[in-house]
Formats: structure tokens, C-alpha cells, sequence
């Protein structure tokens, strides 16, 4: 028994350690999230050097949460780790496409390709919103361009065709990229219409009015 009491001592040492380390992972986290999420706002506001900042910040998060779980791969692959790493794909694919510059590939941002996936997807989102966002200045052109981003998006999370387990439940964020292109695609179209008809007005107006 003095044998097992020792197997027992040894148990709770490499829990305590790997307890410890998961409280530095869960706050570690919570900051990356809160980093990408000032990222992403500061790309709305077209404020590069923001987001820039926030980024890297991220970057250094990630490259510091990676060496506190290195012992411990399933804490690696846990929610909130998958969660933050997502953030971080997202943020980092807003930014680019907002700034038309390349997309960041997995090996660049150093992360798996599920979680790669799931944050380009959830990146579509936040397309939508920046298309509404320049539709109220008959921003059209831009529009579009962001339009075909979300249709690229789609196009390649639909072929991607493998369990959830493997993928990370890669199948909701397809359908959810799916839906807010399509409504984003009405939105577009019928704000085509409404300043072609506006303009068509104002014509009909001058000519009557030069009359």
C-alpha cells in the first residue's frame, strides 16, 4: 500500500501541474479572443494600424499558449482553445479581405485546418456586415467585391465533405455562411434596383423640369 499511496503522490503532482497550466491556457484565451474581437472592429473602421496591433498581440497570445500546453495536447484541442484559435483565423481573414490583401493561408497563421475552416467561415459574417455597412453609401462596386469573397468562402467549405468529428462541426458554419450569402446577395440586388430607379426618377425630373 506505502506503493500505491506513491502512485497516488505522483498522480496529484502532474494534476496540480496540469491544472495550473490550464488556468494559464483558459486566460490566455480569453485574451486572444478579446484581441482578435478589437482587430476585427478596428477593420471596420478602416483603422489598419489598430488592427494591426491587435493582431500581433494575438500572434505573440498564441505562440505563448502553445508552449504552456505543449505537455498536454488535449487541453490543446479542448473548446476554448479551439475557440480562440477560430477568433484568430477570423480576424486575420477580415482584415485581409477588408484591406483586399492576401488571404492568410493555415501554415501562415500556424493553425490546424479545421480550425482554419471554421474561422474563414465565420469570417463571411462579417463581410455581410461591412456590405450593409457601404450599401447605405451606394458603395456598389465594393459590394460585389466582397459579395464574390462570400461566394469563394462557400464554394470551398461545401465541398469539404467529412464527418464533424474531423472537421470541427464544420457542417453548421457551411450553413450558416450559405444563408448569410444568399440574404446578402437580396440586399445587394435590391439596392441595385432602388438606385437604378432613383436615378431613372431624377432623369424623368430633370427632363420635366427643362420642359
Amino acid at each position: 500500500m506505502d506503493k500505491l499511496e506513491a502512485i497516488g503522490e505522483e498522480i496529484r503532482e502532474y494534476l496540480e501541474i496540469k491544472n495550473a497550466a490550464r488556468d494559464r491556457a483558459l486566460q490566455q484565451t480569453r485574451k486572444i479572443i478579446r484581441h482578435c474581437s478589437k482587430a476585427i472592429r478596428a477593420a471596420h473602421r478602416d483603422e489598419l494600424g489598430v488592427c494591426q496591433e491587435q493582431l500581433q498581440a494575438a500572434t505573440d497570445l498564441i505562440a505563448t499558449l502553445k508552449e504552456t500546453l505543449a505537455e498536454y495536447p488535449d487541453l490543446y484541442h479542448a473548446g476554448y482553445t479551439r475557440s480562440a484559435l477560430r477568433e484568430y483565423v477570423e480576424a486575420s481573414c477580415v482584415q485581409a479581405l477588408l484591406a483586399n490583401d492576401p488571404l492568410p493561408s493555415p501554415k501562415k497563421l500556424d493553425v490546424d485546418y479545421a480550425a482554419y475552416l471554421s474561422g474563414l467561415g465565420e469570417a463571411a459574417g462579417e463581410l455581410r456586415r461591412r456590405v450593409l455597412d457601404i450599401l447605405r453609401h451606394d458603395e456598389f462596386t465594393e459590394a460585389e467585391r466582397l459579395l464574390g469573397y462570400m461566394d469563394e468562402i462557400y464554394s470551398l467549405l461545401v465541398t469539404i465533405d467529412f464527418p464533424d468529428a474531423i472537421t470541427d462541426n464544420l457542417r453548421r458554419t457551411t450553413d450558416m455562411v450559405r444563408g448569410v450569402t444568399e440574404r446578402t446577395r437580396g440586399d445587394l440586388t435590391t439596392s441595385l434596383r432602388q438606385h437604378e430607379l432613383k436615378i431613372a426618377l431624377e432623369s424623368v425630373e430633370k427632363k420635366l423640369g427643362s420642359e
